[in-house]
């Protein structure tokens, strides 16, 4: 039986794409450099609040394959729109995250009670 990542290194590793998407998507979107823009930085506030309260912890799924949606739905369609951008080109900018987001969305979701 495949055991699951550490907690702290699978929630690090999910707390890195999600930062390193959202700096593409404001970069390339929002025609940036450096520093983020107020609605990217308010985004990738939110991500990591509710990354670090996600109720699986040690055996957290990627958030598009979870049952329980901690994204109030606004935020969630942000998130959404800086992954369609971000998404293929973090290939080219960070193939490693990439292809481990990629297998984490392959992952099984847990059963929506696992976290409790």
């Amino acid at each position: 039986k495949k055991q699951p990542v550490p907690f702290c290194m699978r929630i690090e590793r999910e707390k890195k794409t999600i930062r390193h998407m959202i700096e593409i998507h404001c970069r390339g979107r929002h025609d940036t450099s450096g520093a983020l823009c107020a609605d990217c930085r308010q985004l990738m506030d939110y991500a990591m609040r509710r990354i670090d309260g996600c109720p699986y912890r040690d055996g957290k799924p990627a958030c598009g394959r979870c049952p329980v949606h901690c994204y109030a739905p606004a935020m969630r369609e942000q998130v959404r729109a800086v992954m369609r951008y971000a998404g293929p080109r973090m290939l080219i900018f960070h193939p490693i995250l990439a292809v481990m987001h990629f297998a984490d969305e392959l992952g099984k979701a847990p059963k929506r009670d696992a976290g409790k």
